[in-house]
């Protein structure tokens, strides 16, 4: 890793059917070895079921507020204070809880196993938006890993 400087955030480009860099982000996230457009019919699909079941709202805002729900505050991070090791609880940086929000939801997408990946992103979309589901759970997970070790809070810095 070079010390020479930071580097530096590049500014992600919105997407071309909703024009929103959080669905660009969520495409970026599904997305396998390079295969764009794969990931893109992926998003829209799961956009276009959720959009079926509530015709009445806006899949993006569902988007939005299932991320909001599923970001975690707090995290443990491993640190090393002569010769042990403790896990200390630290806050997430915005970038960090977005991404980690986005992460889980794709990931346990899928891993559900039997659907195709479109019903399972649009499922897991779906429950995080109503506070359960597997994304929220794994927050909650991440919360009482961090509170049960609030003791060790003194070594970061």
């Amino acid at each position: 890793m070079s010390r020479r400087r930071r580097a530096t955030r590049r500014p992600v480009p919105n997407d071309a059917k909703f024009h929103s860099p959080l669905v660009s982000r969520l495409v970026n996230t599904v997305m396998r070895c390079g295969k764009k457009s794969t990931a893109q019919r992926i998003v829209y699909g799961a956009f276009d079921q959720i959009a079926e079941k509530n015709p009445a709202s806006n899949p993006l805002e569902i988007l939005q507020r299932a991320v909001e729900n599923a970001k975690p505050r707090l995290e443990v991070k491993a640190r090393r204070v002569g010769g042990a090791t403790y896990q200390v609880p630290l806050e997430v940086p915005s970038e960090r809880q977005f991404a980690l929000a986005l992460r889980w939801l794709v990931d346990f997408a899928d891993g559900r196993k039997g659907i195709p990946m479109k019903e399972a992103l649009a499922a897991e979309i779906m429950e995080a938006y109503q506070g359960q589901g597997n994304a929220i759970r794994k927050r909650d997970e991440v919360h009482k890993m961090a509170q049960a070790n609030k003791a060790f809070a003194h070594f970061r810095w």
